[in-house]
């Protein structure tokens, strides 16, 4: 058991120390806008399907945005039944930057999402960069500012902010913080961030470079994915430097009052960011096991790799706690809280090979082809 204890112990170390840090939250947007000789044109886009609830927070901090550029939004209503676009009319306050445009019906091979996007991408013209933000994500007025300052001096072809998600309830205190710290050891922001082949972004805040988007085929390159952002980093990395940052400047307006809820974003897509194999599902388990589960359990054998393997991964998850503002304790629920998330990766499987895959505002997206 002794050796299985230092085996953690020598995982733990390994990551913590290898594995581009990913635990340390400091690839952020903190840099002061700078003021370019252009301001490139942008035209923001918003895919929204029954979203009455905050669509109106989220277009009021767009048409507020201190931009000197050339900027308009545009709102694509998904078929939504909840008064969406009037909502978004309203929050407007007659701002003749702002265009609802209602979608069509979906074709099959593609995501509800993608599909949304596609068609205020087409409407949008030729503007230098589009933003492609979510109908539920709030901005503070210099996120634009900030987007373009990142982006225009540097040519890339991507910059993508992941937005503060919401840290009220037990729910999400208990998963949340864990949800970023888990794509970062994924996805470790500062191999995104520097040439090689790791890509990924945030789907609630992605600057495109427009021109790079059109070279790369267009969005309907991705049109089928359940992970549309990590599938368009992946696609835009290909055609220049892309950047993901932590932030606080865009806030997540969706609340999780509930484990099941937060359990239902991560089972949506879980099972295909395995590219739904039996095999990786397995390995995935396991991991988890070996990783998170046995060092609490060897501690109680009286091991004490157990106790230093349990610290260890304590101590990955301080960083984000305080970016999330959330007592340190929380390290010690790490293991719990990783067996929550396999189980929810259990049920991603489950409900794909159900039929009931990748389930979102009433559609079952998983496995389509185009």
């Amino acid at each position: 058991m002794a050796w299985l204890a230092l085996s953690v112990v020598v995982i733990w170390a390994g990551m913590l120390a290898f594995r581009d840090g990913f635990w340390l939250a400091d690839q952020r947007d903190d840099t002061v806008p700078v003021d370019l000789a252009r301001w490139p044109s942008v035209v923001a886009v918003v895919p929204a399907r029954d979203e009455a609830a905050v669509v109106g927070r989220a277009v009021a901090s767009l048409v507020a945005q201190d931009y000197p550029g050339e900027f308009r939004v545009i709102l694509v209503d998904d078929n939504s039944d909840d008064g969406t676009a009037f909502v978004a009319r309203i929050a407007a306050d007659g701002d003749p930057r702002l265009t609802v445009l209602t979608g069509g019906p979906l074709p099959h091979g593609w995501t509800g999402k993608l599909w949304a996007l596609s068609q205020g991408i087409e409407q949008a013209g030729s503007p230098d960069y589009l933003w492609l933000t979510d109908a539920d994500i709030a901005h503070a007025p210099d996120t634009l500012r900030t987007l373009a300052g990142m982006a225009a001096p540097r040519q890339l072809a991507l910059v993508s902010l992941m937005a503060r998600l919401q840290c009220r309830t037990f729910a999400e205190k208990l998963l949340v913080p864990a949800f970023v710290l888990f794509f970062q050891m994924l996805f470790p922001f500062r191999a995104v961030n520097r040439p090689g082949r790791v890509a990924a972004a945030a789907g609630g805040c992605m600057f495109v470079d427009a021109a790079a988007l059109a070279r790369a085929g267009g969005i309907g390159a991705v049109r089928g994915a359940i992970i549309d952002d990590c599938a368009l980093g992946e696609l835009l990395k290909r055609q220049g430097p892309i950047r993901l940052a932590l932030t606080r400047r865009s806030l997540s307006l969706r609340d999780y009052g509930r484990i099941g809820e937060i359990g239902a974003m991560i089972s949506r897509s879980a099972y295909a960011q395995l590219r739904y194999s039996p095999l990786l599902l397995a390995g995935t388990l396991v991991g988890l096991t070996l990783v998170f589960l046995l060092p609490p359990l060897l501690t109680l054998a009286g091991q004490i790799g157990g106790v230093i393997a349990w610290l260890l991964m304590a101590l990955s998850f301080q960083p984000m706690l305080r970016f999330y503002g959330q007592s340190p304790l929380w390290g010690i629920a790490l293991p719990l809280i990783a067996a929550i998330y396999g189980w929810y990766t259990l049920v991603s499987a489950l409900q794909v090979w159900r039929g009931r895959g990748g389930q979102w505002k009433g559609r079952s997206q998983a496995l389509l082809q185009p």
